[in-house]
């Protein structure tokens, strides 16, 4: 339910884009799960384009998404759309979670899924899911993973391409969680569309 809430809020982000909305750029890593308030991204971000609400681990989580886009941006590849889209979830008020997705080459956020069964539990740490992976765009803790003690980096691509009439979405999305040790505890890897 959480995927599917996610894919179709992409969805609009990135159609949104597609467009030509504008907006202030994605805040810095400076990002504080149980910290940062809703009242602090709203001050740095403005009004998002949507707000919502999820219910994850029997926990209710306010949601807010903002689609990035400056016209003439240079997308990942040929015939995708260059956008960004962040989204942020709070719990009691403050962030349990983030993500961000980019198409932009300059910062865009693709990985190799294939490289995901590499990722075992219990036996691989953060440092080898970095080197094998790359660097995560986004954060998420408790209730958006079970464990209320852990973290987990989340890696989300979303794309859109096609004509306006005519728009093919293709989303991957991996949240893998770790342990007090920095070792990997879950592993949950989701593609959805086609390219």
């Amino acid at each position: 339910m959480m995927t599917s809430r996610l894919t179709a809020r992409l969805a609009l982000a990135l159609s949104i884009a597609i467009v030509g909305c504008a907006g202030a750029q994605p805040p810095k890593d400076d990002l504080a799960l149980g910290r940062t308030s809703r009242q602090e991204i709203l001050q740095r971000l403005g009004s998002p384009y949507r707000e919502d609400t999820v219910t994850k681990n029997g926990k209710q989580l306010k949601t807010m998404t903002y689609a990035f886009a400056t016209t003439g941006g240079t997308p990942v590849r040929a015939g995708v759309s260059a956008t960004r889209g962040q989204g942020f979830y709070f719990f009691d008020d403050k962030l349990a979670g983030y993500d961000f997705s980019s198409s932009w080459k300059e910062d865009q956020t693709d990985f190799d899924g294939a490289k995901v069964p590499q990722i075992k539990k219990g036996v691989t740490t953060r440092d080898e899911v970095l080197r094998l992976i790359g660097r995560p765009g986004g954060k998420y803790g408790y209730p958006l993973i079970s464990d209320p003690n852990a973290q987990a980096d989340v890696y989300l691509y979303a794309e859109s391409s096609g004509s306006p009439f005519n728009v093919k979405f293709y989303q991957k999305h991996l949240v893998v969680t770790y342990d007090n040790r920095g070792v990997v505890s879950n592993v949950e890897y989701q593609e959805i569309g086609q390219k």
